[in-house]
């Protein structure tokens, strides 16, 4: 599994931006996939997850609102939708895909789960 992110940019505090992590290789629509970002100097952080079927999603809280994370598995490409961005969303974003399904949401949350990574998209917030 290869996964492509794009989507990054620069934008103002208050705008949108639209992330997406498209597959190349094996149908994504049996992975759970997730978002995570490593701001500047700090470490890698869990944002949203969505598990493979779209049915359950989660957030972290200071994304909660104002994130959205979807999934179109007939175009093997899961989407992060951002809006009302701030200056301290700033950071690269990395999506990921895992193979695994635990019965207990908050594995999603653990950067360990995951099995595949995309390359990173640089997303830049100006005050």
């Amino acid at each position: 599994v290869q996964l492509q992110a794009s989507g990054g940019g620069l934008v103002q505090a208050g705008g949108s931006l639209r992330l997406s992590c498209a597959e190349s290789g094996r149908s994504t629509s049996t992975y759970s996939m997730a978002w995570f970002r490593q701001p500047p100097g700090k470490e890698r952080q869990f944002v949203s997850a969505i598990t493979w079927n779209g049915v359950n999603t989660y957030y972290t809280d200071s994304v909660k609102g104002r994130f959205t994370i979807s999934r179109d598995n007939a175009k093997n490409t899961v989407y992060l939708q951002m809006d009302n961005l701030k200056p301290d969303d700033t950071a690269i974003f990395y999506c990921a895909a895992t193979r695994a399904r635990p019965s207990d949401g908050s594995h999603y949350y653990r950067p360990t789960v995951y099995n595949f990574w995309g390359q990173g998209t640089q997303v830049t917030v100006s005050s």
